[in-house]
C-alpha cells in the first residue's frame, strides 16, 4: 500500500525537496503540493526586477511544471486547517487531503496588527507574487505622470534597502515620476547586519536619490504616515516591508510554535510535538540553531529535508541538520551594484553584482530551464 506525503508551500526549501524526487523518485509513495500560487517569483530577484534589470519571466519558477517533473500533484489551493489526529488537510476550496507524512514550507507573513492602518493603506511586499502585481499597477499609474509622487517604504531590514534603492533607480532610468523615502523604524538601518554595510547603505541611499528616514510609524493613512518624532509625513503609497509574522493555522491546529508563532522543530527539521510533521524555510524556528528568517538558510535546508522525508517514509532513522553560524548577504543596490557582508566583513561592487547576478539566474534555471538567459 502506498504512503501519501504532502507538501504544503511552494517556497525556497520544497523547490529543492522537488528536484530531489525528480532525480531519485520515491517508490510507492503519492505525493500532494499544495500552493496558494501557481508560480514562485524569486525574491532575490525581485529588486532586479523592479529596477529594470530583469524581465518577470527570468525570475519566475512555475510550479505546477517543476512538480510534474517530479511526479507530483500539484493543487493551487490554501491549506486553512489540519487534523492532527485523522492526519488530514482542509484547503480553502474545501478539499480534504490526507497524508501519512507532512512537510511545510510556507513562508511568513506580514503582521497586519503591527501598525495602525497598515493592513488598508499599505502594500505588502509579502506575499512576493501578489506584490508583483501591485507594483506592476503603480509603475502603471506613475509612469509619465503629471505630477511626481511619493512612495514611503517602512522598514530598514534588507528587503526594504533593497525595494527603496530599486524603485529610485527605476524613477531615474525611466519615466516613473516618484520619490522614495525609507522609514526604518525603531530597530533602524539594517540592524542585524555588520557596521561596515550600515556605513556603505549609508552612503549609498541619499547618493542614488532615497530619503531615509529614522523613525517609527505609528499609524498609516490614505495618504500620509504618522512617525513618533517628525509628525505626520504626506505620501501617495505605501510599502510595508516590515518583519514578519507566523501564520495563524500551524499554531490553532496544536502544532508546538515558539513565542513568536512559528513551527517549533529539532535538528532533523521535524515538528517538537508531532514527529510526522517536518516544517523548513522561514515558516520554522530550529530550536537547537535559531537562525534569521531568510532565503539563504532555507535553501541551504532543502537537501537535508529532502533526505530526512525520505528516510521517515522508509522507516530508517534521521540525519541532523545544523544550519552555517555565518551566512553571505548579497544587497542589490540599485544599478547593477551590490554590497555584500560575510560575518563582520563587508565590500561592494559591480563585480559583486555580476557575482549576485550569475548565482541568482542558476538557481531559477535550475527549476526552470525555460527561463530566458542574458545573450
Amino acid at each position: 500500500m502506498s504512503q501519501q506525503l504532502l507538501l504544503i508551500g511552494g517556497g525556497h526549501v520544497h523547490l529543492g525537496v522537488l528536484d530531489a524526487i525528480a532525480r531519485a523518485p520515491l517508490r510507492n509513495t503519492e505525493i500532494t503540493l499544495v500552493s496558494r500560487f501557481d508560480r514562485m517569483v524569486y525574491s532575490g530577484m525581485l529588486p532586479g526586477w523592479i529596477a529594470g534589470h530583469y524581465k518577470l519571466e527570468e525570475c519566475t519558477i512555475p510550479l505546477p511544471a517543476v512538480a510534474e517533473r517530479a511526479g507530483v500533484t500539484f493543487s493551487r489551493d490554501r491549506v486553512i486547517a489540519i487534523d492532527l489526529v485523522e492526519r488530514i488537510a482542509y484547503t480553502a476550496a474545501g478539499a480534504p487531503i490526507p497524508f501519512d507524512l507532512l512537510s511545510i514550507d510556507i513562508g511568513p507573513e506580514i503582521d497586519k496588527d503591527a501598525i495602525q492602518g497598515l493592513g488598508e493603506h499599505a502594500t505588502s511586499v509579502r506575499p512576493v507574487e501578489s506584490f508583483v502585481e501591485t507594483w506592476q499597477r503603480l509603475e502603471a499609474r506613475f509612469s509619465g505622470a503629471l505630477q511626481t509622487g511619493t512612495i514611503a517604504v517602512i522598514g530598514g531590514g534588507a528587503a526594504g534597502v533593497e525595494i527603496a534603492l530599486a524603485i529610485a533607480y527605476r524613477a531615474r532610468m525611466s519615466p516613473l515620476r516618484l520619490n522614495v523615502q525609507l522609514i526604518t523604524g525603531r530597530p533602524g538601518l539594517l540592524p542585524s547586519l555588520p557596521i561596515g554595510v550600515r556605513k556603505r547603505v549609508l552612503r549609498l541611499l541619499p547618493k542614488n536619490g532615497v530619503r531615509m528616514i529614522e523613525d517609527q510609524v505609528v499609524a498609516i493613512g490614505a495618504d500620509r504616515v504618522k512617525l513618533v518624532r517628525a509628525g505626520e509625513l504626506p505620501t501617495d503609497v505605501v510599502i510595508a516591508a516590515i518583519g514578519t509574522a507566523a501564520a495563524r493555522w500551524p499554531r490553532d491546529c496544536g502544532l508546538k510554535c515558539d513565542a513568536r508563532g512559528f513551527i517549533a522543530v529539532n535538528s532533523y527539521l521535524q515538528s517538537l510535538s508531532h514527529p510526522f510533521v517536518f516544517a523548513a524555510g522561514d515558516c520554522a524556528s530550529m530550536a537547537d540553531y535559531p537562525r534569521p528568517k531568510s532565503g539563504v538558510y532555507a535553501v541551504r535546508a532543502s537537501a537535508p529535508l529532502a533526505a530526512n522525508l525520505r528516510r521517515a517514509l522508509g522507516g530508517q532513522s534521521l540525519k541532523r541538520h545544523a544550519p552555517p553560524a555565518t551566512a553571505l548577504y548579497l544587497l542589490s543596490a540599485g544599478s547593477k551594484y551590490a554590497v555584500g557582508t560575510w560575518g563582520p566583513f563587508s565590500l561592494e561592487g559591480e563585480r559583486l553584482w555580476r557575482w549576485k547576478d550569475r548565482m541568482d539566474r542558476d538557481f531559477v534555471a535550475r527549476f526552470n530551464p525555460d527561463a530566458p538567459r542574458p545573450r
